[in-house]
């Protein structure tokens, strides 16, 4: 029987079985709103209550501060559109590979008079010192760099850039989906380093689509993008998907325990990996950098990703080109390029993450799949001069 390897974890995960039975009373028998006073409601509503402590115990905050929106998305135009509705138009800053639920939101506000300015990165994807300083030097008044690239897996650490940003008073936000389960996560220690909100997203630790959170600090003041019956302190109205709230709190914990055990197994399995894509002259991008440990992102000089793709899903081997929210754009990948990555290089890149029930096998037949396809193409492309 045809058995695909899934290794794109980056792009979403398996839901946990264990975070499905704890969703599912929620669809069937305990489907009260939670804002209604009977004991249905009140059931709901202690449901989400339980989620968000979860949530704050798994990340270091206070269930206060745990905002739940419909995933990374939302929650990052939530801080940014939010945060930028209660200032006086000045200066915003991300970073150029940030994803584009984050620079999208950021061009958008140019429309409102904000300028917006690109934090560079050097070619091992990493923040670039001496322009985030040139950056801060204009006092932006919002500032966003997000922990883990989705496409490179590159982690930046956050918590010297805020400290260095601190003494200009931005507000400081980072992007953190790729992050919760694959690095320990501590906001209250971010939090006083600077960083002043935080974005997380379920279906990236095990959890369901549709749910995710922005962590904020109490002390910022965000004009809500939907107005409604004040859910979520006001910050985010609309009735509550409760079964995916409470698989949030439950995948969220799951996320957090024994980090350091899946890094190690996810690390592994990359470093195999890598090693074999080395011998097929590969070049991997930000390998040189700390990275996620479940992530590589490489390109074969002269083979098209796109075409990687294809025909490595009908053999069996989910991968993909680039991040799969831009899976619909021909242009090569603005990560690489801001890295400095030469265009037609970049139109070749290759995202492979891995997740927990990966194994060694799942790595040896991707790269016995892959050499098969390059030597295919490659041969193609002989007949073809």
């Amino acid at each position: 029987m045809f058995a695909p390897a899934y290794l794109d974890h980056n792009a979403t995960t398996p839901l946990d079985s264990r975070v499905l039975d704890a969703m599912l009373p929620y669809l069937r028998v305990q489907y009260g709103n939670a804002s209604s006073r009977h004991e249905f409601g009140r059931a709901a509503r202690r449901a989400i209550d339980e989620a968000r402590q979860r949530v704050a115990c798994a990340i270091g905050a206070h269930p206060t501060e745990v905002v739940f929106t419909s995933g990374g998305t939302e929650a990052n135009n939530l801080f940014i559109k939010g945060v930028a509705a209660m200032l006086t138009p000045g200066s915003v800053a991300v970073s150029a590979i940030e994803h584009p639920c984050v620079r999208e939101p950021a061009r958008q506000l140019r429309r409102q008079g904000w300028t917006l300015r690109e934090i560079a990165v050097d070619g091992e994807c990493r923040i670039d010192e001496g322009d985030f300083l040139a950056v801060l030097g204009a006092r932006p008044s919002v500032v966003s760099v997000m922990l883990a690239n989705n496409e490179t897996g590159a982690v930046q650490d956050i918590a010297a850039l805020a400290e260095s940003a601190a003494p200009y008073r931005p507000w400081f936000h980072t992007d953190a989906v790729q992050a919760l389960g694959r690095l320990p996560l501590d906001f209250r220690a971010l939090n006083r380093a600077g960083v002043h909100a935080m974005t997380l997203s379920a279906h990236k630790l095990g959890g369901p689509k549709g749910a995710g959170a922005l962590v904020v600090d109490k002390r910022v003041e965000l004009q809500p993008l939907l107005a409604g019956g004040g859910h979520e302190r006001g910050l985010r109205s609309g009735t509550e998907n409760v079964a995916a709230i409470v698989g949030f709190g439950l995948a969220a914990e799951f996320a957090a325990a024994n980090v350091d055990l899946r890094a190690r197994h996810a690390a592994g399995l990359r470093d195999e990996l890598e090693a074999g894509l080395r011998a097929l002259g590969a070049t991997i991008f930000g390998s040189r950098g700390q990275r996620l440990p479940n992530t590589c992102y490489f390109a074969l000089e002269g083979l098209d990703g796109e075409t990687l793709v294809g025909r490595l899903d009908r053999a069996g081997y989910a991968v993909a080109a680039g991040a799969a929210c831009s899976s619909a754009n021909p242009e090569p990948s603005h990560v690489l390029l801001a890295m400095g990555i030469e265009p037609g290089l970049a139109r070749g890149a290759v995202r492979v993450s891995v997740g927990g029930e990966n194994t060694a096998d799942d790595v040896r037949g991707f790269l016995a799949a892959l050499q098969t396809t390059i030597h295919q193409l490659r041969g193609l492309t002989a007949l073809n001069r």
